[in-house]
């Protein structure tokens, strides 16, 4: 199923920025949906951002629309998520996705991910 690995997390003051990074290998790229989601201790993993094979069609979650934007660029086999205005609530651990099989459609559940890179931590200070 390939591998997944973020980089680009870190810690950041509140209304800064910062870009995530996702390089696949091992699959091509291009056909697969992707997907972020990020997880706090002791809470489901939540959707943050989904983009289609082509990075046509951006999917961004109501709780970070406008302030995050989600990327891809198929030749470097990597899908970015930037994140600007970030605050206190988005410290979490970053995952990147892929959808389970290929030529499916980008989706907010986690369960129609099924290739995941091992997160990245971004923590935001007050």
């Amino acid at each position: 199923q390939g591998q997944l690995v973020e980089s680009g997390g870190g810690l950041v003051q509140a209304g800064g920025s910062l870009r995530l990074s996702c390089a696949a290998s091992g699959r091509t790229f291009s056909n697969y949906a992707m997907g972020w989601f990020r997880q706090t201790p002791g809470k489901e993993r939540e959707f943050v951002a989904a983009i289609s094979r082509s990075g046509g069609i951006p999917y961004i979650a109501d709780a970070v629309k406008g302030r995050f934007t989600i990327s891809r660029d198929n030749a470097k086999n990597t899908v970015y998520l930037q994140m600007n205005s970030l605050k206190p609530e988005d410290t979490a651990v970053y995952y990147c996705a892929a959808r389970m099989y290929p030529y499916q459609s980008a989706t907010d559940a986690a369960r129609d991910y099924g290739s995941w890179g091992q997160g990245t931590q971004v923590t935001v200070s007050s």
